[in-house]
């Protein structure tokens, strides 16, 4: 079965949009569950895909469609496209021209619509990226902090490390690191969202020491502190390392080291590019995470 047909389904829609703004157009998927009532509103996962993928890869590749399903909630998959990166990868990076922050304004105008057409809840939106994702996700979540009630990076790269196409390929490969006056610009905020970072030990991609930059950049912004680290292994799957950053009892931020997995989607489909099935399954962490926040969540700020 190929990742297009596979994305579809019977139970619940597959359907197809697009959003505008000042960086063009961008397409996008959107999946419903079945059986949604008149009025209901429901939790919003936004699924940012790495480079090389496109919406239908990333739904086949990390299955979010089957949990959303069962769980109930919407699944966005705003799509990159050719003209913009060749690769389809986000330019997270490129904050230093603006075309980081243009594109991020197109996936914030996908959202506005799927909350007003299709009565997602504006408090309940959490961000999921992978590779390139996850960079888009960081800028995201840093510069719209009270939009969001989530966010999970997965291998992906700490904000503020890089603004160029030369800095982002340094940062991935583990030789840049939060410069200070990102570490500075963090202990003003306590406004960031909980953060969830998973990352392979054997990403040769974006390079292990780039998830825990994450989480701790995400620590400092939020005041919290590491707490001893924990092994849990499910069944036959890779081994990860749970590390958890709490202020005043709560963990505000959370690294997840997995042993032996890649460049690829824990737990995703291994008959797809960037997905590996041996790992712990990164869409149900990565649901269990936002769904926790949810459970706390405030209305979002317009």
């Amino acid at each position: 079965m190929s990742a297009r047909s596979s994305a579809d389904t019977t139970q619940g829609s597959w359907t197809a949009g697009m959003a505008l703004g000042r960086a063009g157009m961008r397409r996008y998927r959107l999946f419903r569950p079945p059986e949604m009532q008149a009025g209901e509103r429901l939790p919003l996962v936004v699924m940012l895909h790495g480079c090389g993928q496109d919406a239908n890869d990333f739904a086949a590749s990390t299955r979010m469609n089957l949990l959303a399903r069962r769980e109930r909630f919407l699944v966005l998959y705003p799509e990159q496209d050719r003209l913009s990166s060749a690769q389809r990868c986000w330019n997270w990076y490129e904050t230093r021209n603006g075309r980081a922050q243009a594109e991020a304004a197109l996936v914030l105008a996908a959202i506005d619509q799927i909350c007003l057409l299709q009565n997602a809840d504006p408090s309940r939106v959490a961000l999921v990226g992978l590779s390139a994702g996850a960079g888009l996700a960081a800028l995201l979540a840093t510069r719209h902090p009270h939009r969001f009630a989530a966010v999970v990076m997965h291998s992906g790269v700490a904000p503020g490390v890089a603004d160029s196409t030369a800095t982002a390929l340094a940062a991935m490969r583990g030789r840049r690191l939060p410069p200070a006056q990102a570490l500075d610009d963090a202990r003003e905020t306590l406004a960031w969202p909980p953060l969830l970072v998973i990352q392979g030990e054997s990403d040769h991609v974006v390079v292990a020491r780039n998830g825990a930059a994450a989480a701790q950049v995400w620590a400092t912004a939020v005041g919290a502190t590491a707490t001893p680290g924990r092994v849990v292994q499910r069944g036959q799957r890779y081994p990860m390392t749970v590390t958890d950053f709490k202020r005043r009892g709560r963990a505000l931020a959370t690294l997840v080291t997995v042993e032996r997995l890649g460049h690829a989607w824990s737990g995703g489909a291994s008959r797809l590019p960037f997905g590996d099935a041996k790992g712990p399954d990164a869409s149900r962490m990565a649901w269990a995470f936002a769904a926790r926040q949810f459970r706390r969540s405030t209305p979002a700020a317009s």
